[in-house]
């Protein structure tokens, strides 16, 4: 996993969880889910990146 992509991987996750909790906190359903799909998209980003290491050999 490239640096620069681990780290927007982390990024995002870290933004979207921050958004969710606060969202949830202040009963925006909204902005909850739109913090759910960042940290997802993060994770996804992570999965992606983590995938591309196993086939290089």
């Amino acid at each position: 996993m490239s640096g620069s992509e681990k780290i927007k991987a982390k990024a995002e996750q870290f933004v979207g969880k921050t958004v969710r909790k606060t969202a949830h906190v202040l009963g925006n359903k909204t902005t909850e889910a739109k913090g759910s799909a960042l940290e997802a998209r993060g994770k996804a980003r992570e999965v992606k990146e983590r995938g591309k290491g196993h086939f290089k050999h």
